[in-house]
């Protein structure tokens, strides 16, 4: 029979990389939970109507990269590819704005895009996520950007945040129609789907990874240039408190994001060590996805970042907890071997039975493959064996094994 394989683009995370991955979520989960932010836990498809409202018609995402399907009942079903549309929808339809105040929400989970594999990006990716719904000032911007950059500090990334302001829906009027009569004098010169998004996407043009592009439009207009007064007030007071906060940016006015939600303040966390697609986290203000989705006026902002891309970032792990293996002598002290692994694990040692039959030395080069740093063996007495040194002491009862034990972890 033939193997089975998984699908291009996808994978099995398991081993030191399912390590990396705990590692990386569950530290994200500690400072949203530190910053008082409240887990949500979302929906794998959605309709994919909400996607097309939110993301934007024009976008990659929606043109080229959804995996979108028609179910049993007939309805267009989209597989997430990015958690805030659907964090955004859960807000609205679970009332959550009726209940006063603002919501700090966190997520993390599988998401997926039709897109080219390569280092750190998959079909089927992972994403940690924050939102803010219903807070304006440019304070939760602030505190936004801080609490990511806490995030990739705790993981030891080394990063640069550049940030840019893209001003309200009303000030881009002016720019885009500035911007596309720049582009289309260059138009011959842009690659095919740059030429297409003239038309379709402008600002995306400015976001083209192909050198050509970036070459034609190094002088293409400033979007900063076009703020009004309560933009480019806005802007100044985001750069003022990142540098209260003693947080260095750089102001870059090609950052634009793939997403047409969004509004004044983005921002990007960039790496050089993984190629060419460097964004290790990003995010920004999106003061009318709630609204355009069929709630209330409401200011928001959020961020995403990788997961796979921050696993491939996280250089070392913390130290993990010791490992004890219990092995019975012989099979008739099976039941003693796993009344003495419970006793272990209540007293929070980290405890492997050997389950599998065989001679004492097969047992012993078991041990040895799971890097065991003890080794208890299970008879009418009580053998604890440090691996490191080779040291053995025999004990009557496993309560005073235990004891010597806790005290050498």
């Amino acid at each position: 029979m033939p193997k089975i394989q998984k699908i291009r683009g996808f994978q099995d995370i398991y081993g030191e990389n399912a390590k990396k991955y705990r590692y990386v979520v569950d530290t994200a989960r500690k400072i949203f939970e530190k910053y008082n932010f409240e887990e949500i836990i979302l929906p794998f498809i959605e309709d994919v109507s909400l996607f097309k409202r939110s993301v934007g018609e024009a976008t990659d995402i929606v043109q080229k990269e959804m995996y979108v399907f028609e179910d049993k009942g007939g309805r267009a079903i989209a597989l997430r590819p990015e958690g805030t549309a659907s964090a955004v929808r859960a807000y609205i339809e679970e009332g959550m704005y009726a209940k006063g105040g603002y919501k700090k929400l966190f997520y993390e989970g599988a998401m997926f895009r039709y897109e080219r594999p390569q280092a750190g990006r998959y079909r089927q990716f992972h994403q940690i996520g924050a939102e803010i719904l219903g807070v304006d000032t440019v304070v939760a911007d602030a505190e936004l950007i801080k609490m990511v950059k806490e995030i990739l500090d705790e993981l030891k990334i080394e990063v640069r945040l550049e940030i840019n302001s893209l001003g309200s829906f009303e000030d881009r009027k002016e720019y885009i129609r500035q911007l596309k009569q720049f582009l289309e004098s260059k138009k011959e010169n842009l690659c095919e789907t740059c030429q297409t998004r003239i038309e379709t996407n402008p600002l995306r043009v400015l976001d083209c990874k192909v050198e050509q592009c970036q070459e034609e439009t190094k002088d293409a207009p400033i979007i900063t240039d076009y703020l009004s007064e309560k933009g480019l007030e806005r802007y100044t007071k985001l750069k003022e408190y990142l540098k209260a906060l003693d947080i260095q940016f750089t102001e870059n006015p090609r950052l634009v994001r793939g997403l047409d939600y969004y509004t004044d303040t983005v921002f990007e966390f960039i790496t050089d060590k993984i190629g060419a697609q460097g964004t290790v986290a990003a995010g920004g203000r999106y003061d009318k996805l709630v609204s355009q989705l069929g709630g209330p006026e409401t200011p928001a902002l959020g961020f995403a970042a990788g997961v796979e891309r921050l696993m491939l970032l996280v250089e070392e792990l913390p130290e993990e907890k010791p490992l004890t293996v219990v092995i019975p002598v012989v099979s008739d002290y099976n039941i003693q071997a796993l009344k003495s692994s419970n006793l272990l694990r209540s007293k929070n040692i980290k405890t492997e039975t050997l389950l599998k039959e065989g001679s004492l030395k097969s047992k012993m080069k078991l041990a040895n493959k799971l890097n065991a740093k003890f080794v208890v063996f299970v008879s009418d007495k009580y053998e604890l064996k440090y691996m490191d040194t080779g040291e053995q002491e025999i004990f009557e009862n496993i309560e005073d094994l235990v004891d010597v034990l806790n005290e050498k972890i």
